[in-house]
């Protein structure tokens, strides 16, 4: 009974050391500048834009958060969403190529919000929401390269994009794809992916459906280690038997 028992418990912590791998790296790949939701249509008008910021330094917090528009392919109309404790400083910038729209042809666009007066402690997160009129329908995606700055002087800068077939960047720019407009979708549709505020007036952002792609890859490998254990702790039982009525 007691190698049964010895077995048991040796698939168990196994398991649960396997488990315990896999949390932490989501716990690493959490702590990214993210812009959420992942994805819009193309040209989709009249949304909302949420940049997740956790904090990573335990001895420092958060006081300055700059997030950098592209003006290559502008998103215009955009008007940034008051945040208790933080000031907001939009900068535009005239374009190169001006924007034919139904009402005219749009010459300036937003191409850089500073955030400054907060604090965000270690172990937390911030979310600071951005409005837009329109988002551009001639690119397939938007890199919003974002710097954060602590408390302590130290700044990082998010700004790696991403290389198709390599590994994430260690400090990847949050990333918007923007993806073809699905047939008879209404212009700020989102793909099924919304983002809205919480009763509470927090500001924390609640998705309306599913997590991203790295959650949803981590849960399946949180399966499947836990079929495997099980797997393994029923093996383990299995020979411990057949080793004791061999020796009767």
């Amino acid at each position: 009974m007691s190698t049964t028992h010895t077995a048991l418990r040796r698939a168990a912590a196994v398991t649960a050391l396997t488990a315990a791998g896999l949390f932490a790296a989501a716990g690493v790949a959490s702590a990214h500048v993210t812009v959420h939701p992942e994805s819009y249509a193309k040209g989709a008008t009249d949304g909302l834009l949420t940049f997740r910021v956790p904090n990573e330094e335990d001895g420092a917090a958060t006081t300055k958060v700059q997030v950098f528009l592209p003006t290559d392919h502008p998103v215009l109309g955009v008007l940034v969403s008051p945040r208790d404790g933080w000031t907001a400083k939009v900068t535009t910038t005239k374009l190169k190529k001006p924007v034919k729209t139904d009402d005219g042809a749009i010459t300036d666009a937003v191409s850089q919000i500073t955030w400054t007066g907060g604090k965000t402690t270690a172990g937390h997160f911030e979310d600071f929401d951005v409005a837009f009129g329109q988002l551009p329908d001639d690119t397939d995606g938007l890199t919003f390269k974002t710097l954060q700055t602590y408390s302590d002087g130290k700044t990082v800068r998010w700004i790696e994009e991403p290389t198709p077939g390599e590994d994430e960047p260690e400090n990847p720019a949050p990333t918007l794809k923007l993806t073809a407009k699905a047939a008879g979708a209404g212009a700020g549709d989102a793909e099924g992916k919304s983002s809205s505020k919480d009763t509470a007036g927090t500001g924390a952002t609640v998705k309306a459906s599913g997590s991203d792609s790295t959650a949803r890859g981590l849960g399946v490998a949180g399966l499947v280690v836990g079929v495997l254990g099980l797997g393994a702790a029923a093996f383990a039982l299995l020979r411990a038997r057949s080793a004791n009525s061999s020796a009767v």
